[in-house]
């Protein structure tokens, strides 16, 4: 086979999906026929009347009110003219309620009319022809004083949509277009005192033809394809002077770090018939600005104050924004009011932080990133938000958490950009992000050859150039965003990317502009320095450390062993008792619960090189119990590759996109962790790997390295080696002594592992400790090894994958021994509505066999796991004698009113439950 392009990663995915188009289309059209002749009855558990929700919009100036929610319905069922529709009073009765953000089927599965679309093959079953047809989104708002201006700020309406406001029409759905885009309506002349409705008849989607979003291979796209509105529609109120596009450029000082110098900008509108003088003043961090400008009937002016004639932007000593673990994440805040004649006529607020970064392609071509000077490997996962596009800021925020726990520093958005409080989050938590438009759909329709997505029209350019105006404006201050991605797989022609780059100029943007994910060109910005080089399925953990394809080298924009295996408590609640007896008996099995593509279709790689290297599995069990170690190695080794080759002087590694962080759906691959926050062993994997100042082996070369990611030298320390047989026969032991290991991502070979150990053949452990200059252990690594070594089929790497033809013989671990692992729990709860769970777990052997992989597990009184969770370790490994103390806090209320327990099990552990007996602080 010849090496394919990494473009073509989901070509088997393209040919399902426009079959799956044209016969949509059809039965679509003569649905739609159908459903004009009336309406049906509503499906058990559909709301049966849904009055118009009621947003009270205030009348201070600088008002920016979200409606409160939508009545929905189908156009299906609505013989009604728009008129009548956004006409206050009109009746809604049997229409669906929804939240501000709602995608149809997100509102119709709260209402109850479909069962779990997580659980077995719900989703396929709700019937994708109900969304062929446009549906109507209404709300009422309330206004006191009409005689302010008033606007309807919208954005996020995918696809399209045509706005109404109290009969008239004020926008057709050529104009609101596109998920990105953002567009201002002035509805003053039709507003009245009281009650007013705004009406949107929002069209079908289909990614593969309109500027939105789509999901790819990711998982089972819902059949609304996310049809609704997504982003607030704000109301926004002012006197007769708007300020619009008011932001914040900075100037670090990268050297010393200072001084910093900012620049604020804002544009001043007269809506008015007169002409006016208003005064634009306020606050930029701790500076004091103040500008009067006069402005002639409906004209705009930009106001700009500089370092130049408003000293007090030049500062000194700055509070620097760093990433999570460099330092810490100060905000600034940008406050401006416009006057005319002494009234408050707009303001504008938002926060920005101090900071540079500078991503320049080394001598090898790889981008590397710098922030405030300081280069760092970017650390990555795949961010998916909630496939239904559902908003849950506890959700996310939770999800950041379980990010900056993984050690992870960055998460990559291909398309899917969240709202602003997204960024708000990773502002906070110090979390850099990689927004960009996706691959597979329209967005790249024009430059990707026979992949899907339908090439452009002249109508889509400027919906693209006004989506990209519209996300560089609103991500530009949030120090957290370090680049723009304008291409994923295929990077834009020199039309379309001049139309990028004109709309990230005109906003400002401070930050790298990367053409594409892959190693592709634009005709301005030159080469991406990023690859899209896979894997994307399973390959064994050396693979990593060569230095070609998708190894540790450069920086790997989307990659991993594929296939994620969820916990037994996830996957029961994801599948059907007959399926998980398939999922363990038949790799060949077309899983629902993997992909729509033909590539990712089923588990048969993960499977066979599951039954290869650990044995075939007895049951489903033992199945989930091979797949966690499994995926532990393979992820621990894809993080460790990439942190060791970072600091090489030849062919660095720079950065690595674990694909993917998380799901949207209930998963069988591409996760760190689950839709419901569950941690297996890819979670303490890639947590093991990444930690500040860790100890790895390296498969390649067998020496054991030292990694250090803090800013400062870690001095004094002592590496040891122990190789043991399956039973706990200790054959090799070394240590190194007085080691240092340079900050930044440097690194220190310790020792080296002879190829050879007298008394170690077939399947070995191999014990990795870090100990500090007083004795104590620091780190801990424990591997899994074979002296039979997985044989990779380099000439026969395909675009997804490189081919293993001999695998590594890990099948002793199933000679070990039963460990006996003592634990007891004891639990602390707090006023601040979190609690503390103490662990501690004792390998209460003399001699033998260590405890491989011992799992704790936080459950409720009914045996189901408490998520989400932080442990302060967990998954260990504990040799005859050792103990271990771990701690796990979460929230009291996700207990459910239970007295919290702890599930212990591991890979030659006992699986038992104790109970956490609570005391008081």
């Amino acid at each position: 086979m010849v090496l394919r392009p990494a473009p073509s990663r989901r070509r088997a995915r393209a040919r399902v999906r426009r079959a799956l188009t044209a016969s949509l289309a059809v039965g679509g059209l003569l649905l739609t026929v159908s459903l004009t002749t009336g309406a049906a009855p509503p499906r058990p558990g559909t709301a049966t009347g849904a009055p118009a929700p009621v947003t009270r919009v205030g009348g201070a100036p600088g008002t920016a009110t979200p409606l409160t929610g939508f009545a929905t319905q189908s156009s299906a069922k609505v013989s009604d003219t728009p008129a009548a529709v956004s006409t206050p009073g009109y009746p809604t009765s049997g229409w669906h309620p929804v939240g501000p953000r709602s995608t149809v089927l997100s509102g119709l599965l709260k209402a109850g009319t479909y069962p779990d679309p997580f659980y077995s093959t719900n989703l396929k079953k709700i019937p994708a022809a109900d969304f062929a047809v446009p549906w109507w989104y209404r709300s009422d708002f309330t206004v006191a004083d009409p005689s302010r201006r008033t606007y309807l700020d919208v954005s996020g309406v995918v696809s399209a949509a045509d706005v109404y406001v109290n009969g008239t029409q004020v926008a057709t759905k050529d104009r609101i277009a596109g998920a990105y885009t953002r567009h201002e309506l002035d509805v003053t002349d039709l507003v009245k005192a009281g009650t007013n409705t705004v009406a949107f008849r929002v069209q079908p989607n289909d990614p593969r033809k309109n500027l939105t979003m789509g999901w790819i291979d990711w998982l089972q796209p819902p059949p609304d394809e996310n049809m609704g509105i997504v982003r607030d529609v704000l109301v926004r109120r002012s006197g007769p002077v708007a300020l619009r596009d008011a932001h914040v450029t900075t100037r670090l000082d990268t050297d010393s770090l200072a001084s910093a110098e900012l620049t604020v900008k804002a544009q001043v509108r007269n809506d008015s018939d007169a002409t006016v003088t208003a005064t634009v003043s306020g606050t930029a961090g701790p500076a004091a600005i103040s500008r009067t400008v006069s402005l002639a009937p409906h004209q705009t002016k930009t106001v700009i104050f500089t370092p130049d004639d408003v000293p007090g932007l030049r500062l000194d000593r700055p509070k620097v924004w760093w990433p999570a673990g460099m330092g810490d994440q100060p905000l600034y805040d940008l406050d401006l009011t416009a006057t005319v004649s002494g009234t408050p006529s707009d303001t504008a607020h938002h926060s920005f932080g101090i900071r540079d970064v500078k991503a320049p392609l080394n001598a090898d071509g790889a981008r590397q990133y710098r922030i405030n000077g300081r280069p760092l490997l970017i650390k990555a996962g795949g961010w998916s938000p909630d496939v239904f596009l559902r908003w849950d800021a506890r959700s996310v925020e939770d999800r950041l958490k379980y990010t900056l726990d993984l050690g992870l520093n960055t998460v990559r958005l291909e398309g899917h950009i969240e709202p602003d409080e997204f960024f708000d989050l990773t502002d906070r938590y110090g979390i850099l992000t990689l927004p960009g438009w996706e691959c597979c759909d329209k967005w790249e329709g024009q430059v990707n050859g026979d992949e899907t997505g339908d090439q452009w029209t002249a109508a889509d350019y400027p919906v693209a150039k006004d989506s990209m105006a519209a996300e560089a404006a609103r991500l530009r201050d949030h120090p957290s965003v370090i680049s723009f991605l304008i291409g994923s797989d295929f990077a834009p022609d020199a039309t379309i990317e001049k139309n990028y780059l004109d709309a990230l100029d005109a906003a400002d943007w401070p930050n790298p502009v990367i053409p594409a994910a892959s190693a592709k060109s634009s005709p301005k910005l030159g080469k991406s320095g990023m690859k899209m080089t896979g894997p994307y399925d399973w390959v064994p953990p050396d693979y990593w450390y060569a230095k070609r394809e998708g190894g540790a080298t450069g920086f790997n924009s989307e990659t991993s062993a594929g296939p994620d295996i969820p916990t037994l408590d996830t996957l029961r609640r994801m599948m059907s008792p007959s399926e998980l007896e398939t999922l363990w008996r038949d790799p060949s099995a077309k899983q629902y619960h993997r992909s729509p593509s033909d590539t990712f279709g089923d588990l048969k790689l993960f499977d066979n090189a599951l039954i290869g290297r650990y044995g075939p599995p007895t049951g489903l069990t033992d199945y989930v119990r091979k797949a966690r170690l499994a995926r532990y190695e393979a992820v621990r080794a894809q993080f460790e590759a990439y942190a060791r080759n970072f600091s090489d002087a030849s062919r660095p590694a720079t950065g690595v996109v674990h694909w993917m962080l998380n799901s949207g759906w209930t998963s069988l691959h591409w996760q760190l962790f689950d839709r419901y926050l569950d941690q297996g062993g890819a979670y303490y994997g890639a947590r093991k790997a990444n930690e500040p100042l860790h100890i790895q082996y390296s498969y390649d070369s067998g020496s054991v390295v030292v990694v250090n990611s803090r800013h400062t030298a870690a001095t004094g320390l002592t590496a040891r080696v122990s190789l043991y047989t399956p039973d706990g026969t200790r054959k090799f032991d070394k240590s190194a002594t007085g080691l240092r290991v340079p900050g930044d991502g440097g690194k220190t070979t310790a020792l080296t592992v002879p190829a050879h150990v007298s008394g170690v053949s077939g399947t070995y452990l191999a014990k990795l400790q870090l100990t500090d200059d007083a004795g104590k252990e620091i780190g801990r690594n424990v591997y899994w090894l074979s002296t039979k070594q997985d044989v990779l089929d380099w000439d026969n790497t395909d675009w997804y994958y490189t081919p293993t033809t001999s695998y590594a013989d890990l099948t002793g671990l199933d000679d070990m021994a039963e460990a006996p692992v003592s634990a007891t729990a004891t639990t602390t709860g707090g006023p601040d509505s979190t609690a503390t769970t103490t662990v501690t777990l004792r390998n209460t052997a003399s001699r033998g066999a260590p405890a491989l992989l011992v799992d704790a597990h936080l459950v409720n009184g009914s045996d189901t796991p408490v998520l989400p969770v932080r442990w302060s370790d967990n998954q260990v490994s504990l040799w005859p004698g050792e103990s271990v103390t771990l701690t796990a806090t979460y929230r009291t209320a996700d207990l459910g009113g239970s007295a919290p327990s702890v599930r212990i099990s591991g890979w030659n552990t006992a699986t038992r439950t104790i109970p956490a007996a609570t005391k008081s602080r």
